[in-house]
């Protein structure tokens, strides 16, 4: 799907405002996530860390499943933003639950917290070129 350079900024702000939300006394590592819906809605998550580390829910995940209880099912793209100089880059894990509701071709805007209007775009298949996938929902 193509996304204009206004939803894509409209994104990348959004992420951008939910980073500043993040919970991340650990690492100091904020991180924000902006899910566009099929329907243009904007849904965003942040990073929430917890002293067991393990248990630390991150930016992407949160958007999805706060979409998913939302409603949502259907993405037209993502914008994530973290790190300082270079992008924040999906976890694995993050990219295995997008590619679960997503096509190798969703596109994702990747931006750091101080140069948010330069993003790296990409795909999900970029990210995740051989995503684990069991026979169940289409992604046409």
């Amino acid at each position: 799907m193509k996304i204009s350079i206004n939803l894509a900024h409209r994104l990348l702000t959004a992420a951008r405002k939910a980073a500043f939300r993040s919970y991340s006394p650990y690492s100091e590592f904020p991180v924000g996530a902006a899910l566009l819906t099929s329907s243009r809605r904007i849904l965003t998550g942040c990073n929430v860390e917890n002293s067991s580390y393990g248990l630390t829910l991150c930016a992407e995940r949160n958007a999805v499943t706060i979409a998913v209880a939302a409603g949502y099912r259907q993405f037209n793209a993502l914008a994530v933003v973290g790190g300082r100089g270079q992008p924040a880059q999906p976890c694995g894990a993050c990219l295995q639950v997008l590619a679960e509701f997503c096509p190798p071709e969703f596109p994702v805007f990747l931006a750091s917290l101080d140069c948010p209007r330069k993003p790296e775009i990409t795909t999900l298949g970029n990210l995740l070129p051989h995503a684990f996938r069991l026979s169940g929902p289409s992604h046409s």
